[in-house]
């Protein structure tokens, strides 16, 4: 039976006498196990580095590329939506500004709706993947900004509209 009802009779059984194991007394000290005391692990054995900023550095506008890749990196951008509102983030006008350097490095400044945004992590790496992806792109950073704060005064005609906000 089990060890909590020691010395308890057992369903049906009535009065003290009741049938229980008698084995030894526990020894209650408690052994810590040696894993406990172990070194932790190395942090590079278990977690991927970090990124190098310096790797996805963007270097001074280049009009020509920037004119040439602009189109392409917005409607890649118009396929990211906040999952809060059913409106994609450059019509809700979080897209500050496209940089596209002569590398054809593209730096995106950006902000959010708000600083305790949900997806504060997620919306810029989905932009900066997207980006990434677009034929003619080397390398995407995102940047996210705070001045000037973002107000529904930034929104597109259409999404004001699809949002009822007239």
């Amino acid at each position: 039976m089990f060890s909590f009802l020691k010395d308890k009779p057992a369903d049906g059984e009535t009065g003290a006498a009741a049938t229980t194991d008698s084995a030894a007394p526990h020894d209650s000290t408690f052994v810590r196990p040696a894993a406990w005391d172990a070194p932790p692990p190395d942090a590079s054995a278990i977690a991927p580095p970090p990124e190098d900023n310096d790797a996805s550095y963007v270097g001074p506008l280049d009009k020509t590329y920037t004119a040439e890749l602009q189109q392409p990196i917005i409607d890649a951008i118009k396929t990211v939506f906040d999952p809060e509102i059913p409106v994609d983030i450059y019509e809700l006008g979080l897209i500050y500004d496209i940089i596209v350097d002569a590398n054809k490095n593209v730096l995106i400044n950006m902000t959010l709706t708000s600083p305790a945004c949900p997806s504060a992590q997620q919306i810029p790496n989905e932009v900066r993947w997207k980006v990434k992806a677009v034929p003619g792109v080397n390398d995407a950073r995102v940047e996210i900004a705070w001045e000037p704060m973002w107000t529904k005064d930034r929104m597109s005609e259409a999404a004001k509209l699809s949002l009822g906000f007239f």
